[in-house]
């Protein structure tokens, strides 16, 4: 999104700073089991892929 739509520091600022929030969130939520059992990161193992290829 940063690369396609120009923007002011304050805007990138924030659209980071909401990258880093629903990551950080996400992280939080990934292990918690979904009202059928399992959790995040069993259904989503694509998730966990992608992490490693950005870092």
């Amino acid at each position: 999104m940063q690369a396609t739509i120009p923007r002011i520091d304050e805007e990138r600022a924030a659209v980071v700073d909401g990258q880093a929030a629903l990551g950080r969130l996400m992280e939080r939520l990934a292990d918690i089991p979904t009202p059928s059992g399992p959790t995040a990161r069993e259904l989503l193992p694509i998730v966990e892929a992608r992490r490693d290829t950005d870092a």
